[in-house]
């Protein structure tokens, strides 16, 4: 961890995004930044994040938006990856399988869609 109690820190250019991510994703944790999903690593292989889309910590309002090819970077004491993404999907808040441990280095960030509580945005980005 970092001074503050961080784990990383998560760039997404095209949306102005600078964001420190916290270990979990409780509302604790949201209302300082981003959250990492515990069950998933944080270097190698499938790094999931969730974050706000509404309110005053919002990192994650326009993920929905990104294009394929748009650039995700995370900054961790073990070094710095940039991802490129590679899909935007709208899926179930029940689906986890975006989730499940990969063999390639991708980074899942998720948030919830505006007025329709049973869905989550999930975008994938894999390292490049």
């Amino acid at each position: 961890y970092y001074s503050g109690g961080y784990l990383a820190t998560l760039q997404i250019p095209r949306l102005g995004v600078n964001v420190k991510v916290y270990q979990g994703t409780d509302t604790s944790q949201l209302a300082k930044g981003a959250g990492h999903f515990p069950a998933t690593s944080i270097w190698d292989g499938n790094v999931a994040v969730a974050g706000h889309n509404r309110g005053t910590n919002c990192y994650f309002g326009e993920i929905h938006k990104l294009a394929q090819g748009d650039t995700v970077t995370l900054t961790t004491k073990l070094g710095k990856r940039t991802y490129a993404v590679t899909g935007v999907f709208k899926v179930d808040e029940t689906d986890s399988s975006m989730l499940a441990a990969t063999a390639d280095n991708c980074i899942t960030l998720y948030t919830c869609v505006r007025g329709q509580s049973a869905y989550r945005w999930c975008v994938r980005a894999v390292e490049i």
